[in-house]
């Protein structure tokens, strides 16, 4: 009996410890979400150009933001996205730049010129979709970041009905 027990407890640890799985990799309790900004002026802070959003709700710790700016809509009038940040190179030799930075608090979307952007329409009537996923997205090389339409499928979200900020 003495020499059973050992082995018995030996089975049942070893058994008890193959049976567990650990995902620690993915991160199945964030839901990704689209948020869109349709027609948006760019306000001067005294600095530069910006549009700046709460969230209703912070986002998790775990969780990152991509942006994308309507660049303009295909022949069937589907919209057309670009990933920001980017530098569009105008014929006349300048630059217009749009970037961002983001908490789980909130988010700016930022924008410049090598000139003045005011009246311009740059910085008037844009629209952007804010998507949220989780992080570990990043160590997955199957998703293209700078396609929105990628990582919408991928992460399996419905962006039908973006939620307005």
């Amino acid at each position: 009996m003495k020499t059973i027990f050992p082995l018995i407890m030996t089975f049942a640890l070893t058994f008890g410890l193959t049976g567990c799985k650990s995902d620690d990799d993915v991160d199945n309790d964030t839901i990704g979400i689209v948020y869109e900004l349709r027609n948006q002026n760019f306000e001067w802070t005294g600095d530069s150009y910006q549009i700046s959003r709460t969230f209703n709700n912070p986002l998790y710790d775990s969780d990152v933001l991509l942006i994308y700016k309507q660049i303009g809509n295909t022949n069937n009038g589907a919209p057309i996205w670009q990933q920001i940040p980017i530098t569009f190179y105008l014929n006349d030799g300048h630059e217009v730049d749009y970037n961002f930075d983001f908490s789980k608090f909130d988010f700016v979307i930022y924008a410049g010129g090598t000139f003045d952007l005011t009246g311009s329409g740059y910085i008037i009537n844009q629209t952007f979709r804010v998507v949220a996923v989780p992080a570990a997205f990043g160590k997955n090389p199957n998703v293209d970041l700078s396609d929105y339409n990628s990582v919408i499928s991928f992460f399996n979200i419905d962006d039908s009905n973006p939620v307005e900020l």
